[in-house]
Formats: C-alpha cells, structure tokens, sequence
C-alpha cells in the first residue's frame, strides 16, 4: 500500500489544482502535460498511429520489417497518411482543415478530463505490463527471435500492443481537437511536433517504465514553452529593458528553436541517463546523495 502512497498525494494535489490557481496559461499546459502522459503511455508500449482503423492494417504489414527498415516504413506512412489527408479536402479540409467550436468555454472541464485519460493509461499500462502479454511483450522486445522459438507469436502481440497505442493516441488527438478548436493534416501528421515528440517523451522520462511518460511529458512540455515563450519572455525583456536590438533578435530566434533544444536534451539523456529519468533515478538519487556528502 506504501508503494501507493505518492501516487495518491499526487493525484490529490493534481485534481485541487484548477481550485487553486485560475491562470488559463498554466492550465493550458497543464492539459498539454496531461494529453502527452496519455500519448507518452501509448508510445510506451509501442510507438502508435493515429487511429485503430488505420494502424492495424498498415501494422499488419510494417511489423514484418525490423529495425532501421521498420522506423524508414512509419515515417514514409506519416507522410503518405499527410499528403492524403491534404488531397481528401472533402472529408478533412485539406490545408484549410476543420474548425468546430470547443464543447466547453472553461478551460476546467477539459483538464478534469485530460486527468482522468490520463490517470486511465498509466493504470491501463501498468496492467497491461504485468499480465501474461505484458511478459510477452518483454521477451519480443529482448530477443525476437528467441520468443518465436518459444512458441510466442510476435507478430500478434506486436499487432495487439499496436492496438493499445493507437487507441490511447486516437482518443488524446480527439480530446485535443476539440480543445483546440481547430485541426489539420500538418497538425495531426507533424513530424517534430507530434511523431518525435511522442518518443522523445519516452526516452527522456524512461521507455520500459510506468511512470517514465509522465516525468518525460513534465521535461518537453517545458523545455517547448522555455523556447517558444523565448525563456518565459526573458530575452525579450532585457531587449525591451536594455535597448538592445540583439536580444530582440535572440529572443526571436530562441521562439523557433525548440528543435534545438530538444536534440541537445536527447544526447544529455543518452550520455547520461541511458534508461531515461525514471529508469536511472537510483543513479540520479546516488549522485545527489554523494554531492551532498561532498558539502
């Protein structure tokens, strides 16, 4: 029961939250952190599509590749699912997208939910991983070849992990368009913004673990508004302060390289934290401690 306690503690204080602080851009990233713990799970077990009905048949064909082959197979479909997404204007609006206006006008609403989704995957994860697939799961991940030769079909449970992803990634993008208002096929197929996204979230916060997806949402969430908001508008106040047309121009391009940001986190992680956040935290809490003991 122990081992339930922070998780609890956390939930409490997630759920009084909007009670306390009325800031909508707080909120706003605090329902962009949630929406990511939800595609960050889903990822977790497998790197998702965006829907059931369009993974499955192209999982189907893309989990017989391995590999380099494998990854080169699910960006040539991201792309393909985006330039028929542009074509089809009829049914998703082409460039010019969809526009729907949001069911709720509070922002409260829409984090309640993006809290229960969330809290749901990471539960759903957590089950997943220590059932009887959950175990199949592992040994494919560890050696395919060597489950096949215990009786195990990869390709199914492959198929089946897909299913989880893609479901749990359907219903965040369906939160999200309706929270946004708005939606087209470079929103939905963006590679840097969506696809990386989605696994950088996972290896910062620690593929394999239950609670890596939301420590690494937590991380790229920040790190994407520091740049975008130019260090929380920092640069562009010592601009406005100092006269500076410089910083003005830093400022400007700190808003556009969040790209940048991401990729030097990544090699840190790697070099680093090789099993994320969460998988290397007894090494996190070591040095901590050693460091301590140095003062």
């Amino acid at each position: 029961m122990k081992k339930y306690l922070y998780p609890l503690i956390l939930l409490a204080f997630l759920a009084l939250l909007p009670l306390a602080v009325k800031s909508n851009y707080f909120l706003h990233l605090t329902i962009l952190f949630l929406l990511w713990v939800v595609i960050g799970s889903a990822w977790n077990l497998l790197a998702g599509f965006t829907a059931i009905a369009v993974g499955l048949p192209f999982g189907w064909i893309c989990f017989r590749m391995r590999g380099a082959y494998f990854a080169l197979a699910t960006l040539a479909l991201n792309e393909v699912l985006r330039h028929g997404a542009t074509i089809a204007e009829k049914f998703t609006g082409g460039m010019v997208g969809i526009l729907i206006k949001p069911s709720f006008a509070s922002k409260d609403p829409y984090y309640y939910i993006a809290l229960a989704m969330a809290v749901a995957s990471l539960a759903s994860l957590q089950l997943v991983v220590r059932s009887k697939p959950g175990y199949y799961f592992v040994s494919i991940r560890e050696d395919q070849d060597a489950a096949e030769s215990l009786g195990i079909n990869t390709h199914l449970y492959k198929m089946l992990s897909l299913a989880y992803a893609a479901f749990w990634t359907g219903i965040a993008g369906a939160l999200y368009m309706n929270y946004m208002g708005f939606i087209d096929p470079h929103v939905v197929f963006n590679l840097h913004d969506i696809s990386i996204m989605a696994i950088l979230v996972g290896i910062v916060g620690g593929v394999g673990t239950v609670y890596g997806p939301a420590v690494g949402a937590f991380v790229m969430v920040a790190v994407q508004e520091m740049f975008r908001s130019g260090f929380f508008g920092l640069f562009k106040w010592l601009g406005a302060v100092s006269g500076s047309d410089s910083l003005v121009r830093v400022a400007a391009v700190l808003t556009q390289a969040h790209v940048l940001g991401f990729g030097i986190l990544v090699v840190v992680v790697i070099l680093f934290l090789p099993n994320g956040i969460v998988g290397d935290w007894p090494k996190i809490r070591k040095a901590v401690f050693r460091l301590d003991a140095g003062n």
